[in-house]
């Protein structure tokens, strides 16, 4: 009976899947992340029925990446040390690109750089009509600050966002790191440099060692843990930028599910990213629209959107955690 209430539902109303963020009005709030997702995907997923299309982070200079082994797995997740390997803007205009802007779906370029002023040209060189928006992934290293990420401080924070601001209109999301510590403030740092929207978050600083060989699993000893593992962790980060800034945020991390898709939103994220799962399921992004669709159907809710930072937290525990949160940084 359950089951034929529900196609009841989908057959008398459709439900709004439709975000926004910023000036960008999205068909639905699932999207690949950064590095998750190539071209060769469209074999197994129909991209039309994507939020977005986020392309694989390009660097200014070229990069030959990290040394291998690259990728090893982990329980619950996996860990990765690719490097962003690039062959430059050049062969990304020429080669990359163009597949995505075939499809109807907004397309969103991810720039990695060193120096903020390296950032700034690479997102004015792509400040294209075919580009919807521009992801700056400042949790990469700063040259400019010994090797640490941008987006550890708010002042590296503000100044890079604030380079990539004066040189481009196109709509700014900011990807932000998970090993920072002064989340809040860090995203704060992001709204007010000109940020459109946060991208909350990236991998988990982790190591595994083969306890045969005595020897690191990852060629460069560290790398970024993903996948389920880091979920609770991402979902904390989200709701954490949600009480500290204004602009949209788009929650990734573990998501391999509906049900994970709208606990990110509730926590606060107007959209959400998706990465490890499709390795395992190249289709994983369409089942989660489709799950997203049937949940909506299930409890009767018109327009997906509302859920965004609908979380019911007790309003006197809400205001302790708050004040615990402020006095730690």
């Amino acid at each position: 009976m359950a089951d034929l209430h529900l196609q009841a539902l989908r057959a008398s109303h459709e439900p709004d899947l439709s975000v926004r963020i910023g000036a960008l009005t999205l068909r639905n709030p699932v999207m690949p992340a950064s590095g998750c997702f190539a071209i060769e995907y469209r074999e197994a997923l129909d991209l039309n029925r994507l939020g977005a299309l986020v392309i694989k982070s390009v660097s200014p200079a070229t990069r030959a990446g990290n040394p291998t082994p690259r990728v090893a797995e982990t329980p619950s997740g996996m860990l990765n040390s690719i490097g962003i390997p690039s062959k430059g803007l050049d062969a990304y205009l020429r080669d990359v690109l163009p597949p995505y802007t075939r499809f109807d779906t907004p397309v969103v370029v991810s720039v990695s750089a060193d120096t903020a002023e390296s950032f700034a040209e690479a997102c004015e060189r792509l400040s294209l009509p075919e580009v919807a928006a521009i992801e700056a992934n400042i949790s990469c290293p700063n040259l400019e600050a010994d090797g640490m990420a941008f987006a550890m401080l708010p002042e590296t924070t503000y100044k890079a966002v604030s380079a990539i601001r004066r040189r481009t209109k196109h709509p700014l999301w900011v990807k932000l790191t998970p090993n920072a510590g002064q989340i809040a403030l860090i995203a704060r740092a992001a709204e007010d440099a000109g940020a459109d929207a946060i991208v909350m978050g990236n991998t988990v600083l982790g190591m595994a060692i083969d306890v045969h060989t005595r020897r690191p699993k990852l060629g460069n000893v560290m790398g970024g843990l993903s996948g389920p593992a880091i979920k609770p962790l991402a979902v904390r980060l989200v709701h954490q930028c949600h009480r500290a800034v204004r602009i949209p945020i788009i929650g990734c991390g573990g998501i391999e599910t509906a049900d994970d898709a709208v606990e990110f939103m509730l926590a606060g994220a107007t959209a959400v990213q998706v990465g490890t799962a499709s390795f395992r399921d190249p289709a994983a992004m369409g089942h989660i629209v489709d799950g997203l669709a049937a949940y909506c159907a299930r409890h009767e809710i018109e327009k997906l959107a509302a859920l965004t930072g609908a979380v019911a937290l007790d309003a006197q525990l809400t205001d302790r955690w708050l004040r615990f949160a402020q006095q730690s940084g």
